[in-house]
């Protein structure tokens, strides 16, 4: 199996981070405004940001535009977003989680994990029309992480 993870510290706090967060995830203007891949966000069931509720999104890797579903599985706020990928990504990716831990009274760490199911040499074979994919998720893992602190820093 393959873990796909990045963090970065934060000088704010966990509910500052989970707030700016939230609110990147409410519509598409918001959602483009975290990452220049990012194209399009989309509740397709249930209300943002609660468990069960099902969003689309659509963004860039490599060129390659991305149309994937993902289920809110489980929301501990501030510090826990748990989200499923739907069919048919839920054949490869197993789950993602968005995790904020706090580290000082102004300080938390971010950060961003997700699971592939196969090892990595089958999920190299697999994905040959899309070579880079492993690189350019971990990429835009680390800039939606850097995004994130610049904007939530800026706040204070």
């Amino acid at each position: 199996m393959i873990i796909l993870e990045d963090s970065i510290k934060v000088n704010s706090t966990p509910e500052q981070v989970f707030d700016w967060l939230a609110q990147r995830m409410t519509d598409k203007e918001s959602y483009r405004q975290w990452h220049p891949e990012h194209v399009n966000l989309e509740w397709i069931e249930g209300e943002p940001f609660v468990e069960g509720s099902v969003l689309a999104i659509e963004e860039y890797l490599n060129d390659n535009l991305q149309r994937l579903k993902y289920r809110i599985t489980r929301i501990n706020r501030p510090n826990l977003i748990v989200y499923k990928p739907l069919f048919p990504l839920s054949l490869i990716a197993t789950g993602n989680r968005f995790i904020i831990d706090q580290m000082g009274d102004k300080s938390c760490m971010f950060k961003a994990w997700g699971k592939i199911r196969f090892p990595k040499w089958l999920f190299l074979k697999m994905h040959k029309a899309h070579p880079g994919k492993l690189a350019a998720s971990l990429k835009h893992m680390k800039e939606e992480g850097e995004n994130l602190k610049r904007a939530v820093e800026k706040l204070d």
